[in-house]
C-alpha cells in the first residue's frame, strides 16, 4: 500500500500541485465555496486515477490479479465527475459504464486458472545408447506405465499398453496373459521347456515356428524375451493360448509392429526397467539390442516415433480422431474379440461383438443388473464397467476397467456408434 501511495504521488505530483493552487484561489480569494468544492472533487478525482494507474503499473509484470481495481477505480471517478460537472455529466457517465463493463471482464478473467504462456519446450532426442542402465530402466517403466513411479498406481497404462493385460506385481492373479514379475529368472527357465524346443524351431506346434525365416530360438534368457516380443506366437505359455487354439497361438500382438511399434531403444528399456525393479543387473543395452536384432529383420525395425517422449500416464489410448478400426486396435479390442469389419479382429478371449442384436437380448436377461436401457447405453456400459454384466462362458475381471479413462469421449462415440451397427448374419457398417 505504501508503495502504491508512493508511485501515485510520484506520477500525479504536478497535476495535483496545480489544482490545490485553484482550490486555494476560489476558496480564499474568489471566496466560490461552488467552485471550490468542484475543485476539491477533481483533486479527489485526479488523486483516485494516478492511483489507478500507480496499480496497474505495480502490478502488471507481477503474479498479483488486482488488475481489474485500477478498472473500478476509474469506474467511481468517471460517476464522482459527472455527478458534479452535470454540463459533460454525460459524457463521464458512459464512459463510467465502458470502464465498469471491462472491470467485470477483466475481474471474471483473473479469476480463471491462470496459464503462463511462452513458447513451448524444446523436444528432446531421447539417445537410449547413450544412457545409463538406471536412465533406461527409468524410460522403460514410462514406455509401460506412463511415468515414473506409475508402476504402482492402478489402471497406469503407457505408451506399451502391457498393463492391459499383464500382471507385474507378485502374488497378482494375471488372467489375460503371464504375470511378469519374476521374468529375468523365468525366462531361463523357458528356454529349457520341452514344448520350448530350443534350438529346433521346426519341431514347435505352435501356429509360428520362428520370428522369421532363419531366426532360430532363443539361446539366453534376454534371447527368450526379445522373442516373446517380437514373436509371441512361436511360443505360448501354458493356458495363455488364443481360446480353441490348445496354446498354439498367442492373442499377444508383436510391439514393434503397429499399432503400438516400440522401437528397438524402446523395447531395450522397457527389459532394462523388469531387470532393475527386481534389483538384478540388467545386459547392457548392445546385448540387448542384438538379441532383439536376431528375430527383428532390419525391414521390421520401426524407427523411435519422432524421438518422443513415452506418452504420460494420463494420457489417452485413443483421442476420437482415428478412424474405429485405429481405435480398436490402440485399446487392444482386436487381441481378445471378434469384430465384424474390422481387420485383424479375430479375437477369441471376449465374446464376438456383435452388439447390434447381443445388447437388446443382454438388456432383458433376468441375470442383467445394469442400468442401460438401449444398445448404445449398453456397449458403453459393457465398456466403461465391465463386471456390471459378464457374458456367460467367458470369466469376470478378464477385460480392463481403464478404458473409461482411456478413451476420450470422440472415440468412446465412434466405438459405441459401430458396435450399434453390427448385427448377426448383416453386412457391417463402413469404417470411419
Amino acid at each position: 500500500m505504501v508503495e502504491l501511495l508512493t508511485e501515485a504521488l510520484a506520477l500525479g505530483m504536478w497535476p495535483l500541485a496545480i489544482l490545490t493552487g485553484f482550490l486555494a484561489y476560489f476558496f480564499i480569494v474568489k471566496r466560490d465555496k461552488s467552485a471550490a468544492f468542484k475543485t476539491l472533487i477533481g483533486i479527489l478525482a485526479t488523486g483516485m486515477l494516478f492511483m489507478a494507474i500507480a496499480n496497474y503499473k505495480i502490478n502488471f509484470f507481477g503474479e498479483s490479479r488486482l488488475l481489474p481495481v485500477s478498472l473500478a477505480m476509474i469506474t467511481a471517478l468517471a460517476f464522482m465527475m459527472g455527478i458534479y460537472f452535470s454540463s459533460i455529466g454525460a459524457l463521464f457517465k458512459i464512459g463510467g459504464f465502458m470502464f465498469l463493463v471491462a472491470a467485470a471482464l477483466s475481474g471474471y478473467g483473473n479469476w480463471l486458472p491462470q496459464v503462463e504462456g511462452g513458447f513451448p519446450p524444446p523436444e528432446v532426442k531421447l539417445q537410449f545408447d547413450a544412457m545409463t542402465k538406471e536412465q533406461l530402466a527409468d524410460e522403460g517403466e514410462k514406455i509401460i506405465f506412463g511415468g515414473i513411479g506409475q508402476s504402482k498406481v492402478q489402471g497406469a497404462i503407457g505408451k506399451g499398453q502391457c498393463p492391459l493385460c499383464h500382471g507385474f506385481n507378485e502374488g497378482f492373479l494375471s488372467e489375460r496373459a503371464p504375470n511378469l514379475f519374476g521374468i529375468p529368472d523365468r525366462s531361463k527357465q523357458r528356454i529349457d521347456d520341452p514344448r520350448y524346443h530350443k534350438g529346433k524351431p521346426a519341431e514347435r506346434d505352435s501356429v509360428q515356428k520362428e520370428a522369421f525365416p532363419g531366426a532360430g530360438t532363443g539361446e539366453s534368457g534376454q534371447e527368450y524375451i526379445s522373442e516373446s516380443h517380437a514373436c509371441p506366437s512361436c511360443f505360448v505359455v501354458a493356458g495363455f493360448g488364443v481360446k480353441g487354439t490348445n496354446d498354439k497361438e498367442s492373442p499377444m500382438p508383436a510391439i514393434h509392429k503397429p499399432p503400438i511399434s516400440l522401437s528397438l531403444g524402446e523395447l531395450a528399456a522397457v527389459d532394462t526397467w523388469m531387470y532393475a525393479r527386481e534389483g538384478r543387473d540388467a545386459p547392457t543395452y548392445e546385448e540387448i539390442i542384438k538379441a532383439y536384432e536376431k528375430f527383428i529383420p532390419e525391414a521390421d525395425r520401426p524407427k523411435q516415433q519422432e524421438d518422443k517422449p513415452a506418452a504420460g500416464a494420463g494420457s489417452l489410448l485413443a483421442d476420437g480422431t482415428e478412424p474405429v478400426d485405429q481405435i480398436f486396435a490402440k485399446a487392444q479390442c482386436v487381441v481378445c474379440h471378434t469384430i465384424p469389419g474390422i481387420p485383424g479382429a479375430t479375437g477369441t478371449q471376449g465374446p464376438k461383438l456383435v452388439e447390434g442384436t447381443n445388447a437388446p437380448n443382454r438388456i432383458k436377461d433376468p441375470a442383467y443388473k445394469g442400468a442401460a436401457k438401449s444398445t448404445p447405453e449398453y456397449i458403453m456400459e459393457s465398456v466403461v464397467s465391465p463386471s456390471t454384466y459378464v457374458v456367460k462362458g467367458f470369466p469376470d475381471n478378464l477385460m480392463p476397467k481403464v478404458f473409461g479413462q482411456k478413451l476420450s469421449a470422440g472415440a468412446m462415440k465412434k466405438i459405441v456408434d459401430y458396435l450399434s451397427q453390427v448385427k448377426e448374419g448383416k453386412e457391417p457398417p463402413k469404417i470411419s
